[in-house]
């Protein structure tokens, strides 16, 4: 009967340094309970406690405009490459570019190449009620976030960049449902292909831009240092959040539905996203681009009012 319990309890320790001891999504708690979800990672990387941590929620009133933020100049973001791009389903979703687009300006103070881009999103199915954007404006967020994550030019990988205080930078799109959009076709059809943990292929290259909004509609963004928003939570993240959200029909954003975290009968790959984080006494800066501040400053002197208005 002793051997028997030290077994069960040998067997209790390789199935928690196994399963546990790795980072989660709360939704993959059910089936991984030893897990370490969000408002645990800091035991897997002492980093996600820190104090830039991302994402954020901005609050309007409190950000800062700062004339500074100018256009961001985008460099190979309209070319499409001849290298395919990788797509992979690692227990989250990534593509991996083969080109090097770079962005510089707008206060960034260096170039940065683009290396990769992901997404992040709720339940597609309950779009109003869980919706899926890390980063929130006011407290409301989108049902999905884009991601284009950048490293410094003169890195040769994203862990050299970390070595740096400033060795990334993100930009970040909101997605809304809306209008169909074409130039997600070719990632969308290749979802089926990807649909459990390990399985990767290849898409046909795109120009980078197709997949964002018009260049003319991104000077008006948010500014912020923080951090990666997975393990390792790795601080030295200077994020761009733009206002312009891309667009994707209802149905498009369903077809995120195919994919799962794991092997087949794994659970489906929903509510990838990290809550919001504390500021810690950040400044969210704002572009404001060409808008004139007092209107701006007017506009969030109306928002209370609204609210107040709406609750009579």
């Amino acid at each position: 009967a002793q051997f028997v319990q030290i077994f069960i309890h040998l067997m209790f320790l390789f199935n928690y340094f196994l399963v546990g001891g790795h980072w989660c999504y709360r939704s993959q708690k059910c089936e991984q309970p030893q897990c370490e979800d969000p408002p645990q990672w800091h035991q897997i990387n002492a980093a996600c406690g820190g104090n830039k941590q991302s994402p954020v929620n901005i609050v309007t009133r409190n950000v800062v405009y700062d004339k500074s933020l100018q256009p961001l100049t985008f460099e190979g973001y309209g070319v499409k490459g001849s290298a395919k791009w990788d797509v992979e389903n690692n227990g989250h979703t990534k593509v991996t570019l083969n080109t090097s687009p770079k962005v510089g300006g707008g206060g960034l103070g260096r170039k940065y190449k683009a290396v990769e881009f992901h997404l992040h999103w709720g339940v597609p199915s309950e779009l109003q009620n869980i919706p899926g954007s890390e980063h929130s404006i006011d407290g409301e967020k989108y049902p999905m976030e884009l991601h284009v994550v950048h490293i410094r030019e003169d890195v040769p990988d994203v862990t050299e960049a970390k070595k740096t205080p400033d060795g990334l930078a993100v930009l970040a799109f909101f997605v809304k449902a809306d209008e169909e959009n074409k130039n997600y076709a070719t990632l969308l059809s290749e979802l089926e292909n990807i649909k459990y943990k390990g399985q990767s292929a290849q898409l046909d290259p795109l120009p980078l831009s197709s997949l964002l909004p018009p260049e003319e509609d991104l000077e008006r963004y948010y500014r912020y240092e923080g951090s990666l928003t997975t393990p390792d939570c790795y601080e030295g993240v200077i994020w761009t959040v733009f206002e312009k959200p891309v667009e994707l029909s209802p149905r498009q954003l369903s077809r995120f539905s195919a994919l799962h975290f794991d092997g087949k009968n794994s659970t489906p790959m929903t509510e990838n996203f990290r809550p919001a984080q504390p500021l810690q006494g950040r400044k969210v800066l704002w572009s404001g681009a060409s808008v004139p501040l007092p209107t701006a400053q007017l506009l969030l002197l109306l928002l209370p009012l609204a609210c107040t208005l709406s609750s009579l």
